[in-house]
């Protein structure tokens, strides 16, 4: 190879041709050469200093190669170059630098390209002071008129504002202001540019530097809205939805933090904005109207004036609407024709993910459906026009409904998409704007009733969905005849269409008739015998998709009736088909997970009454929990692969089995192995696994905490470590869970709780000093278990009550009254009777504390109550009681009266 760096570095012929000819072995794909031979070989060659001059060579003026071996040899340069530029020589660098340069200008498209990238890499690594050529070669070419040199350095400046935008925000020494500002005018003016690839390129540069607002932009704000808008009706499909997508996130995301910040700077812009926004909802190209049709919820969500987008509603209700009704092309339309006799592919099953078992207030919502659904420009329009409805009410009522109105009016067959989008309308503002329809429910729902029946499927699938949306109001009204009626005609209209011979159908009915379930609670009682009927009746005909909503159903319905449930008249419907399938799935089959959940919801609704098909149940999650175990180290002994989610699963239907059949269960655990494979999972690396594993410690300590008793101090210790964490905001709901647990231990073992409970103690404080950026759930517990501990451990919690009553009274307070909160009271009580002067400082927050209780139920705790009260008032003489009586609000004080205080 040539000899080491000069300015007139020159190649050799034989190294030329030795290189271009491995790079056209290594791109040929019809070379018999071995490509990884051709790959260490260049590999070898990269160690000569010289090499990579040699790539650049071949890059920049190895005319009579072709323009591939040209891109091979930019292309290893660059990564080349990101490993080894900055051990290069200077004279190296400044060979490869000033062969770029002229490039930019090249004829071919491809060889522009590869140098903007290998020019980027080098700012990356050399920063822009080390190459201060660079930029006046910029200037040049964007100055230059010819289309090529344009194109080239717009490439190679569009790559740096993407990768190191902060580079050309910042100073250079020598130069008098920063490059940024030097570009911005340019690319401003490219906008107008009669080239699409320039307007393409210079939108995308400025786009980089929304976010960072660099002084020079947000000076020229004017002038980038300005150019925004020009581009808004670009004859070029790429470059309008590259406008639209950013426009999107401009002020969506960018231009939103601006809002709050600088309002003064968009608002005068905003009806500009909302102007252009509302022109390419309607685009054509759906991919398009969907990126502009994105900015209503965002724009709502962001909180910004609702008054500046007030006056478009009449343009923008009808744009929503006529997007609403589903697209020649919606995948929606082929898949509804599917009859129930096709079996379901995989692909059509969703993967469904279990919530684990949570002890609280603050239970996990679901997840929506429609994650995993495609989302498309019809979804997206009834979402914005649900959050309308949400920020603007019934104000949009005049608009929307006569629309609607004419749209279900429309006969005949080809109009039936028409009908369908103007009931997912309805559906979608059936929630924002329920005060403006109230008046006329009665009349919606007798119209959405027969559509039940409609002959189009997506017809009577939607309208499930948006009865589902009125199942208050309907449950609500059901109390006189009439509303009864209707009542019962929707209950059964659903039950029908759970029978529909069409998937999709029977999929959106169980779904809808499982909202009006959790609705109507109760009042489904006298209808129990039909629902059980009709939804076994889908659990024998359903294929595994839509048989995962019916166990979903089943499992809502149990968690509705409860106790009901338990006759043999519905038990007989209820059960066989249900232990059939039990008996027919394997331990390894997904299938099992919502089979589990659902015994698990009748487990508790039965209580007592599941003792008969408990055996079976409870063997059966022992066996999987240890199976799942051995998989965990040893798949091939256990014979299935390891999945966590079975454990979680099985250890959620325990816990259900706990509760449903209390001390019941005793028998059961004392002749399994339960409490050691608990301490396992207690123990588990996964934090779903934790979580489930202390909520069922919890209800087993409830119920027979005799069998826990050998292994206590195991489980206790692992509960604690769960509550000292550096990563508490990562695992809440498992530290959740074992606070919650710790404290139904305590009250049951009492005084052998004593090892732990300063650690735990240690550990609680800080939850309750720091609560409000926590799970409103962890702070009650924690306040919770707190007490329980200071009620069976007064000596040892009471002598440091200083340092948390102040923070421990304000949860307490928060807390609703029930049994829990009777707990914690009785170990403040506890406290203040072995250590009367640590209260002092919190008499304050301790009276509002108990001025919390709506009434204490216990006599007993009452009295202990005013026991207090009355200790803190004799000791506080010379009128510091009054004092501290005077600090209480009025509402407080009279709460406090029934003290006799």
């Amino acid at each position: 190879m040539a000899a080491a760096g000069s300015a007139s570095w020159q190649p050799q012929e034989e190294g030329l041709k030795e290189i271009c000819g491995l790079l056209e072995q290594q791109i040929s794909p019809s070379s018999s050469a071995d490509k990884s031979q051709i790959w260490q070989q260049l590999q070898h060659y990269s160690q000569f200093p010289d090499f990579n001059n040699y790539l650049a060579f071949i890059l920049a003026r190895a005319e009579g190669k072709s323009v591939e071996i040209r891109q091979a040899a930019g292309l290893l340069l660059k990564n080349n170059l990101r490993t080894a530029y900055k051990m290069m020589s200077l004279a190296h660098q400044q060979y490869i630098k000033s062969e770029l340069l002229p490039c930019l200008g090249a004829a071919d498209k491809h060889i522009r390209s590869t140098v903007g990238t290998i020019i980027s890499v080098v700012v990356q690594l050399g920063g822009i002071l080390g190459w201060p050529e660079l930029l006046q070669a910029f200037i040049n070419c964007l100055d230059s008129n010819d289309l090529n040199h344009m194109e080239g350095a717009m490439d190679a400046l569009s790559k740096i504002c993407e990768d190191i935008p902060q580079v050309l925000d910042s100073d250079v020494p020598g130069l008098a202001e920063r490059p940024i500002n030097i570009f911005l005018p340019r690319l401003f003016q490219f906008f107008q540019s009669p080239h699409a690839s320039l307007r393409k390129l210079s939108l995308g540069s400025v786009n980089q530097y929304i976010m960072l607002m660099p002084s020079a932009l947000y000076a020229s704000v004017d002038k980038y809205l300005h150019g925004l808008f020009g581009l808004a009706n670009d004859p070029a499909a790429e470059v309008r939805k590259l406008v639209n997508s950013f426009s999107f996130s401009l002020v969506c995301a960018a231009f939103v933090q601006l809002i709050e910040v600088r309002p003064s700077v968009l608002e005068p812009h905003m009806k500009n904005v909302i102007e252009y926004m509302l022109q390419v909802n309607k685009d054509t190209d759906d991919e398009v109207a969907l990126e502009a049709c994105e900015f209503w919820s965002a724009y709502c969500d962001a909180q910004l004036p609702p008054e500046i987008l007030r006056e478009y509603l009449p343009r923008l209700i009808p744009v929503l609407l006529s997007n609403m009704a589903y697209a020649d092309d919606d995948e929606s339309l082929a898949e509804a024709e599917e009859d129930e006799s096709l079996p379901d592919r995989d692909q059509d099953l969703k993967p469904r993910f279990h919530t684990s078992r949570f002890h609280g207030s603050e239970d996990a919502e679901d997840d929506d459906d429609d994650s995993f659904n495609v989302w498309n420009l019809r979804k997206c329009s009834a979402a914005a026009l649900d959050v309308l409805s949400n920020v603007f009410g019934d104000e949009i009522l005049p608009t929307l409904m006569p629309i609607i109105q004419a749209k279900l009016a429309a006969i005949g067959d080809e109009a039936w998409k028409d009908r369908e989008a103007a009931v997912l309308a309805l559906g979608a503002v059936g929630e924002g704007c329920i005060n403006g329809l109230y008046p006329h429910l009665s009349e919606i729902v007798a119209f959405l009733i027969p559509l039940l029946d409609d002959k189009f499927p997506l017809i009577r699938s939607i309208s499930c969905w948006t009865l589902s949306r009125f199942s208050k109001y309907i449950v609500q009204d059901s109390g006189h005849q009439k509303g009864y009626e209707q009542f019962d005609a929707a209950l059964m209209g659903l039950l029908r269409r759970i029978l529909d011979t069409n998937k999709r159908v029977q999929e959106a009915a169980c779904s809808a008739f499982a909202t009006l379930e959790e609705e109507a609670a109760e009042e489904l009682a006298p209808r129990l015998e039909v629902i059980l009927q009709h939804l076994m009746c889908a659990f024998g005909k359903y294929q595994r998709r839509n048989l995962r909503i019916v166990y979903d159903a089943i499992g809502t319905l149990a968690d509705a009736v409860g106790g009901e449930l338990n006759q043999p008249v519905y038990l007989e419907i209820l059960m066989p088909p249900l232990i059939a399938k039990w008996h027919q799935v394997p331990n390894s089959d997904k299938d099992l997970f919502p089979l589990l959940e659902c015994f698990t919801s009748i487990a508790q609704a039965l209580g007592a009454g599941f003792t008969q098909f408990a055996q079976p149940v409870f063997q059966r999650c022992i066996n999987i929990i240890q199976t799942q175990q051995l998989a965990k180290v040893d798949p091939v002994s256990a014979g299935v692969q390891y999945d966590k989610e079975f454990i979680v699963c099985s250890l959620d239907l325990l816990s259900g089995l706990t509760e449903g059949l209390g001390s019941g269960i005793e028998s059961l655990v004392s002749q399994s192995n339960l409490r050691d494979l608990l301490l396992q999972c207690c123990m588990d690396d996964a934090s779903d696994v934790r979580q489930s594993a202390f909520a069922l410690l919890g209800d087993l300590a409830r119920v027979c905490p005799v069998h826990l008793h050998p292994r206590l101090s195991e489980f206790l210790d692992i509960a604690a470590k769960q509550l000292n964490t550096p990563k508490l905001k990562e695992t809440i709901s498992v530290a959740n869970n074992a606070c919650w647990a710790i404290g139904e231990l305590a009250i049951k073992v009492r005084q052998e709780i004593s090892p732990i409970v300063m650690t735990v103690i240690s550990c609680l404080v800080p939850i309750l000093q720091h609560a409000e950026g926590l799970n409103k759930s962890l702070v009650e517990n924690s306040a919770i278990t707190l007490g329980r501990l200071a009620w069976v451990c007064p000596d040892l919690v009471s002598p440091h009550m200083e340092h948390f009553m102040q923070s421990w009274c304000i949860a307490l307070s928060m807390i609703r009254d029930d049994i829990e909160k009777e707990d914690a009271f009785r170990g403040l009580c506890a406290m203040v009777r072995a250590n009367p002067s640590g209260a002092l400082s919190s008499l304050v927050f301790m009276c509002k504390a108990i001025a919390s209780w709506h009434e204490i139920r216990s006599e007993e705790l009452h009295n202990e109550v005013c026991q207090v009260l009355h200790g803190y008032k004799q000791m506080l003489r010379n009128g510091a009681w009054d004092q501290c009586m005077s600090a209480l609000e009025p509402p407080v004080k009279d709460k406090l009266s029934k003290y006799q205080v």
